[in-house]
Formats: structure tokens, sequence, C-alpha cells
């Protein structure tokens, strides 16, 4: 069977990873067997997410109304129903439905009444809390199927130190990372010195470490040195995948979905107050706007780099008409020419403009040239991959370090 919750969380507190560990022990203390636990994460622009829009699946195997209750019982104790915007859902299907449902769920967007129409259609077990909101991720969980996989080791606190400063050792993290990537990554942010893999938000996780197999995530916690944690569970995830963007074309984008869109650069990029970067991409009569956020640091110096004729494939979340970069693949360079007045051949000054179409004059030897001199410079970037760092990456955003395509 496949055991799906979703929205138990708050922004106070809690995780549904949590409840999700907490399930998998409870399970094999009542003789149910654990095959699989999956993190599924779903669109990333979504209106209702409390942080990075995570569902929980556990395929498991035994008697499907035990698993009910005792999945039941837990939403009820750890769910954060006080909050307007926790609505929790819960699913038991004794086969997987429609992955069609989990892939509209991470790229699109889904409605409760679909989920309830897939879940009857299988005959699943479900209850919705509140409004049942979570019932949207908990089907996308248990619909979901993952052609390409990563894992992360999640390590959660004891419940007296919830909300409390978490204690990890920083030098730790940073030896981990140097240990193991790249075959994990996203634990520190080298470039800027950043911790990342630490969250701050007041909920059970202590830490967590992705990477391209349990063992290496396994590897690399081994290293962290940090206070004692209640229990920790190694998830099978869609993290790192890029399985959110979908290819598409300059003005065929909808709002809150996410793209791999190919251009040409229309005009120089200009940066904006807060330090954000605009760059506008062209194909044919139609642009686009996209945007480098001060947040992404020195991946805006590769944007800033792009002149009119370049051609890249764009890669973001499109909101508000504009297209918030993920990554960047610039496949080529225009030349960049400049055009000034030439040097004068009988003494070698440079010339001045004569005035409007006529020419350039030395004010020297009162020599004339009509034709300027174009100069092409060379140029700072280069063709390939480029991406935001690990401080500003979202969890679905394929790291470059698993060799992007």
């Amino acid at each position: 069977m496949f055991i799906g919750i979703d929205d138990t969380d708050s922004p106070a507190g809690m995780c549904t990873t949590y409840l999700g560990a907490r399930l998998v022990e409870a399970l094999r203390d009542a003789g149910l067997e654990v095959f699989e636990v999956r993190l599924v994460r779903l669109n990333p622009n979504a209106p209702f997410k409390t942080r990075g829009n995570a569902a929980v699946c556990i395929e498991a195997g035994g008697d499907s109304e035990v698993a009910f209750s005792l999945a039941s019982g837990l939403v009820e104790e750890l769910a954060e129903f006080s909050c307007a915007n926790t609505n929790p859902g819960l699913v038991v299907a004794e086969r997987r439905p429609d992955p069609a449902f989990y892939w509209k769920a991470v790229q699109d967007f889904c409605t409760i009444e679909e989920a309830r129409a897939v879940l009857d259609r299988e005959g699943a077990q479900y209850r919705g809390w509140k409004n049942g909101r979570g019932l949207i991720g908990a089907t996308a969980a248990v619909a979901s199927v993952l052609p390409d996989r990563t894992w992360e080791l999640l390590a959660y606190r004891r419940r007296a130190l919830w909300g409390t400063p978490r204690r990890v050792e920083r030098a730790s993290i940073f030896a981990a990372e140097a240990e193991t990537w790249p075959h994990t990554w996203d634990s520190v942010d080298r470039e800027n010195n950043v911790v990342v893999c630490v969250p701050h938000t007041p909920d059970p996780v202590l830490f967590g470490i992705r990477g391209e197999s349990p063992a290496w995530v396994t590897r690399a916690r081994s290293f962290i040195r940090a206070e004692e944690t209640e229990r920790e569970q190694v998830w099978v995830t869609n993290q790192g995948t890029d399985v959110h963007l979908i290819a598409r074309t300059i003005g065929s984008l909808l709002e809150g979905r996410s793209y791999r869109v190919p251009g040409r650069v229309a005009e120089r990029p200009t940066t904006g107050e807060g330090g954000h970067v605009c760059l506008v991409l062209g194909d044919g009569d139609r642009h686009l706007t996209c945007m480098a956020f001060e947040p992404t640091k020195g991946f805006r110096d590769v944007v800033r780099g792009l002149i009119p004729g370049d051609t890249v494939l764009a890669c973001g979340s499109y909101k508000h008409g504009t297209l918030n970069l993920e990554k960047i693949r610039i496949d080529a360079l225009a030349d960049d020419r400049a055009v000034r007045p030439p040097l004068c051949p009988a003494c070698g000054t440079r010339m001045t403009s004569a005035g409007k179409e006529k020419g350039y004059k030395c004010r020297t030897c009162g020599a004339r040239s009509k034709e300027p001199e174009v100069v092409t410079r060379s140029r700072a970037i280069r063709t390939g991959w480029f991406e935001v760092p690990p401080t500003a990456r979202r969890h679905l955003s394929k790291p470059l370090t698993r060799d992007i395509t």
C-alpha cells in the first residue's frame, strides 16, 4: 500500500516529514513492513505552501486499516490545526494512482475535487481535515513516479528543543561537504561561506543532507557534530531533478509554472534598486523579462555579462509576467563590437565627430575621415550552464554537479 500525507505544518512549527518519520516507526512497531519512504516536492509556486511544498509517501505492506488508523492518530496528534492554512490530508491506496496527477501537481495546479476523483476511482481510503487541501499533496505523493531520484537524510530535534537555537558545529558541516562533494550537495555555500542545510524556522528539523545515494548522505552525516537528535530518516526524493521545468517558448508561458525557455538577448541587462538584475529575451516580435534577484549573488554577474545577440536557455518560475531565473545556459556569444572615432592617419590623435553624417575630423591637423573604428571587445563570460548559489537554490532545481544537459 501507499500512504500519503500532506499539509500538517505551519510557519510556526511542525514538519510533514517529521510526522512521516514518526509513522514509519509506528508502522514497524505494529508489525507492518516498510519498503520505501519518499519525500515529494510539488509545484514550488503553489500559493498555499508553507515552506518547500513537500508531501510524503510511505510504501508499506500489511493491514491497510491499521495503517490508516495509525496515520490518522498521528495527524491529529501532531498537525498544526490552529493555523488557518493548515489543512491536512491522508491517503491510503492499495495501488499507485495514475502518475498524471503527480505530474500535474509538480508542474501545474490541482484541485481538491480532482484529488478526490482520483482517489474514488482507485477505491482508496482517505481523509481531509478542515478544508482538506492536503489531499492534493497526499494524492500526488502516492501517485508519484521518480525516473530521476536523489536522497536526503533528515535529522530531527528532540521535542523539548523545538523553537530554540540549533546547536550544529559549523566547521563539521564544511568538513562533511569537503569529504563528500560532489556526491552530496547544498550542505554549504562555499562561495558565500554560508551553511545551507540547517534551517532557521521553528520546526523539528535539525539539518538535512542531500546526495546521490543513501550511502553518501549517511557518510556525510558521520562528519557532523551537533546536539543529540530524536530520530533520523533517509528519504528518497525528487529534489534536485528539475522535474518542475516545462519546455516552452516565449509567448506561451502561464502564471505560476516553471519553464525552460530559449531566447536571444534583446538588450543589455540593467541593475535596478536592491541589486536585482533585469534581462530581456526576444523571440521574433515576442519578449520575456527575466530577473536575477539579489539573493542569487554572483550569478547576477553572469547575467550582467550578456549582450544583445547572445542566445540562451533560461530556466525558472514564471510569476507576474517575469521569469525568475534559477539557472541559465549560454549557447552562443555574439561579437561585442564598439564603434568609436578613428585615429588620425597623419598625427595619430583620436578624431572627433564632425557633425551628424559628416564623418570625423582631427582637431590637431584638420584631417578628415568618413569611417569609424570598429573594435571587437573580448567577452568575460563563456558558453555553458550557470546556476544560482546553494543559498538561493530551490529544492527541485537540479544542481550542475548532477551533470545538467
